[in-house]
């Protein structure tokens, strides 16, 4: 692997955020940005679950605001309003699980070289919507992870413009009403994907090294060690979204939360009025939170799988310096409810205690007292 660059804490702090007295710093390798990475993402393309019921599941997605595709007896694809053909895809299998997600990359060539990585498949025809080129890789916490190249974007579809707001300085709207229509938010496009991983550096460097990602905000334990990190698109001087992946520590890997983009705060605001009329499990929200500073709003799906509706996030050039911080819970939001316990609250069933022994023997990066101390700070 290549040496990598460990994030500048020299460099002047460009996004100051009080959630700390004293002066942080990373003790480990990784998440660290890569010197020479194999190749770098330039979007985040769709996500891959599992659904024993793939019309309960269709159910739930069209309500949260997205639109379907394409269906058959065994697949289904849905989309947002933005060129994507698809964001998202559910399988029919006996059990429900998340699966792994894609990543666009720039050329063939691009997939030619991650070809050539340990346990990748060939470079081989798409048969989504939209097409291209795709190989398949399994990343060290076990995600499948398909890089694509070549997919046709489809027309975007039309969506409401951001709604405009009177405030006291500036009056932009005179006999005239806000009545946003109260139906499902139009979903512009797929933000991010969050997983939970015991083998932390070996994942986040995997990520960093072959698809160029780096690390915006590392929120570390006492000792320095990360126990979360949100991970931006190398874009170059392109803006690009503060966290297009997230990671966090965890006893077992796991699926986090998936999170989707809406135009303004009213589209979360009347997400979660359709949701909550409809039935659906309401998990977070809404608020505003610190790192990345998306105005949020979290629902699970008939699986328990946690979907967020956000606008309003940070977008970051390349240039733009890596930041620490101490991990707790008031890191989580600046206003808004305060985070349930229920949201992080592990899951102690058999496979997972089973789960939790394995990794503590086997993984270096995961301790015991590692895992009682986040428990402590956010649990």
């Amino acid at each position: 692997m290549a040496e990598l660059d460990r994030p500048s804490l020299s460099a002047p702090k460009s996004r100051p955020v009080e959630l700390a007295a004293k002066r942080l710093r990373l003790t480990t390798p990784n998440p660290a940005r890569s010197a020479n990475p194999t190749t770098r993402a330039t979007s985040l393309a769709y996500l891959i679950f599992d659904r024993p019921n793939l019309e309960l599941a269709a159910k739930f997605l069209t309500d949260f605001g997205l639109r379907v595709v394409k269906k058959t007896e065994n697949q289904l694809y849905l989309r947002g309003t933005a060129s994507n053909p698809f964001c998202y895809v559910v399988n029919r299998a006996p059990k429900a699980r998340f699966v792994g997600f894609g990543l666009s990359v720039a050329s063939v060539n691009d997939l030619r070289k991650l070809s050539a990585l340990h346990g990748a498949s060939a470079v081989e025809n798409s048969d989504a919507p939209g097409g291209g080129k795709r190989v398949r890789l399994v990343d060290p916490a076990g995600f499948r992870v398909d890089a694509v190249a070549g997919q046709a974007p489809s027309e975007p579809l039309p969506h409401r413009s951001p709604i405009k707001l009177n405030s006291p300085d500036e009056i932009v709207r005179i006999d005239k009403t806000q009545r946003p229509p109260p139906l499902p938010p139009e979903i512009v496009k797929l933000g991010h994907v969050l997983l939970e991983v015991p083998n932390y550096q070996a994942v986040s460097g995997w990520y960093t090294q072959h698809f160029g990602f780096i690390p915006s905000d590392i929120c570390v334990l006492p000792d320095g060690s990360p126990a979360a990190t949100f991970f931006r698109l190398d874009l170059g001087d392109a803006p690009a979204d503060h966290h297009t992946l997230a990671m966090t520590m965890h006893f077992q890997a796991g699926f986090g939360h998936c999170a989707f983009e809406v135009v303004d705060a009213d589209a979360v605001g009347m997400g979660q009025r359709v949701l909550q009329n409809r039935g659906w499990r309401h998990s977070w929200g809404v608020g505003r939170h610190i790192l990345g500073s998306q105005i949020f709003d979290y629902w699970e799906d008939p699986f328990a799988a946690k979907h967020e509706h956000y606008c309003d996030g940070d977008v970051f050039t390349s240039k733009c310096p890596t930041e620490i911080h101490a991990v707790s819970r008031e890191a989580m939001a600046q206003w808004g409810p305060p985070m349930p316990k229920s949201f992080t609250k592990p899951d102690f069933g058999l496979k997972s205690l089973v789960s939790l022994a394995r990794n503590l023997y086997s993984v270096e990066d995961l301790t015991f007292k590692k895992l009682i101390t986040l428990i402590k700070l956010v649990g």
